[in-house]
């Protein structure tokens, strides 16, 4: 158990910590740009945080187990970008698919955040479960 435990926290710090940055330092501005009055003043925490819990228990579900079993980080970070690319994909492409005002441009980079994203998190999951399991 503590193994998962370990896999799990290191996905979803790592997750955390490189979003915070990424939406932060580098995409609030495009953001804003891009979807306008649309982007609410303040993001709902609640839902955000169900997303990252999520998310990180299916990185360990279905990129860092296999990882694990492998015995090779490259396992987890390939099966997590594509984890990313599925996910991310999913949520750009139908919002570029029927939204009036979403941009390709923002669909496109936010789906190669999310394949790099859920790389480096699944590494990182794999690497303190692997260290510290």
């Amino acid at each position: 158990m503590q193994h998962w435990l370990l896999a799990y926290s290191g996905a979803l710090l790592s997750m955390l910590a490189l979003d915070a940055l990424w939406i932060g330092l580098y995409m609030a501005p495009a953001y804003k740009a891009a979807l306008g009055n649309l982007m609410l003043e303040q993001p709902r925490i609640s839902s955000a945080a169900v997303f990252y819990l999520l998310y990180a228990a299916g990185a360990v579900f279905l990129a860092i187990a296999p990882g694990l079993r492998a015995l090779s980080w490259q396992t987890a970070a390939l099966n997590g970008a594509v984890l990313g690319l599925i996910a991310y994909g999913t949520y750009d492409l139908t919002n570029y698919s029927i939204l009036k005002g979403w941009p390709l441009g923002l669909s496109l980079v936010d789906v190669a955040w999310g394949v790099l994203l859920t790389a480096l998190a699944s590494a990182a999951g794999w690497y303190v479960a692997d260290r510290w399991g």
